[in-house]
């Protein structure tokens, strides 16, 4: 059996110890608060809570992706083991990480001519694109070798779903998605964007629902509408949440009381600090495999 290693960035949003039960390696994003530098590393230099209720207190945040040097690095390792490589990254919809990873790949595969390098553009994020390492190390485990699981990789993640709301629309202002004046009436009439993830990996705005319950019930909905089997989907379900397990748990239960067939019960995941510097508190995300995104 081929010797490879399944790979992506800490941006996949699953726990550290998912990630080890599953043998996933991460390399890790920055960010900083304050001022202050950290490792994005699954909520070990700083904990999530602290994080999200640092941000609610008006703290300033930046973040940083992994560069060439960092994965060069970090790659090394595993081809003087004489293992291949197949590495997943963030959305290229999101964040350039993907350039450093190529231009890292180049520079390796001269020095290490007979390993094999591949780097894949999720075209997802959190623990949607954390739902798809998952999946490949299900793949691996069954004993699939490298090169039909890159291609499965391509053949099929455009069907991993990714939808989002937040319950704040600070953020949104911050982040200029939305103007201070449509920011003002919105949280006036308690409008709780909700988004999902297009086919070019780019968080698009679907609808401004009013009131928190009623945007729980319309991502449900689309779950429903667009997962694989509709109601009767049996794959795994995962939900990443900032700072408001409450409302992760709310959909997980509404979820898990409409889909029967779950694979498992669904999996409640925190939106990591390199996402969650952008999206703020307040943020849940649903992700399920389902139909081809095509728009």
């Amino acid at each position: 059996m081929q010797d490879y290693i399944l790979s992506c960035c800490s941006t996949a949003d699953l726990s550290a110890e998912h990630f080890s039960e599953k043998n996933i390696h991460y390399v890790c994003f920055h960010f900083s608060l304050d001022g202050e530098q950290y490792l994005d590393d699954l909520g070990h230099s700083i904990p999530f809570d602290d994080f999200y209720s640092a941000m609610a207190r008006g703290a300033a945040t930046m973040t940083s992706q992994v560069n060439t040097e960092e994965f060069v690095a970090y790659f090394t390792p595993f081809l003087e083991e004489g293992r291949d490589i197949l590495h997943v990254c963030l959305s290229s919809g999101l964040t350039g990480v993907i350039n450093s990873a190529y231009t890292a790949k180049d520079i390796l595969q001269e020095r290490f001519p007979q390993r094999r390098i591949y780097i894949v553009d999720s075209l997802g994020a959190s623990s949607g694109y954390g739902l798809i390492m998952d999946t490949l190390a299900e793949k691996k485990a069954a004993g699939m070798d490298l090169d039909s699981l890159y291609t499965w990789l391509e053949d099929h993640k455009l069907e991993m779903h990714h939808w989002f709301f937040s319950t704040t629309l600070e953020y949104y202002i911050k982040g200029g998605r939305i103007s201070k004046t449509a920011g003002f009436f919105g949280t006036l009439l308690g409008v709780c964007p909700l988004l999902n993830m297009d086919n070019n990996g780019k968080l698009i705005p679907r609808k401004k629902v009013r009131g928190k319950k009623r945007v729980i019930t319309e991502i449900v909905d689309r779950m429903a509408e667009h997962a694989q089997g509709g109601l009767s989907y049996g794959g795994k379900c995962y939900i990443s949440n900032a700072g408001c397990y409450e409302d992760a748990r709310a959909v997980a239960d509404l979820v898990e009381g409409r889909f029967k067939n779950l694979n498992g019960s669904v999996e409640i995941n925190h939106v990591g600090t390199t996402i969650g510097s952008h999206t703020g508190p307040g943020t849940v995300a649903l992700f399920f495999w389902g139909d081809r995104r095509n728009d």
